[in-house]
């Protein structure tokens, strides 16, 4: 029960973070699940895919298929709309930061 709980509530820290790093640079998802485990997110493939589709389905992603050693590699790159999101989510964040530090 703790975990589905702390799952649900991690859920938009792992948007904003993907958000982030699609604002650097088209990512994909090995990689994300990668970048998300170094910030102690246990992630797999299998829940982080549907969240790259439900974020394009939202507009804040677009997806480009890419030929990587012969195989189609999806990368995900932030939106115009997912870039504003992005700085609201930070100022949120920022300031709910500054009220739970302590």
């Amino acid at each position: 029960m703790e975990k589905k709980i702390l799952r649900k509530l991690f859920l938009g820290f792992i948007q904003i973070h993907i958000l982030h790093h699609a604002k650097e640079h088209p990512i994909y998802g090995v990689w994300m699940v990668e970048e998300l485990k170094e910030h102690g997110y246990d992630i797999s493939a299998g829940t982080l895919y549907p969240i790259l589709h439900t974020m394009e389905s939202d507009g804040l992603l677009t997806k480009e298929n890419r030929n990587v050693d012969g195989k189609i590699r999806k990368y995900y790159s932030i939106t115009e709309q997912g870039e504003k999101i992005l700085v609201e989510a930070r100022n949120k964040a920022y300031e709910l930061f500054k009220e739970i530090k302590d």
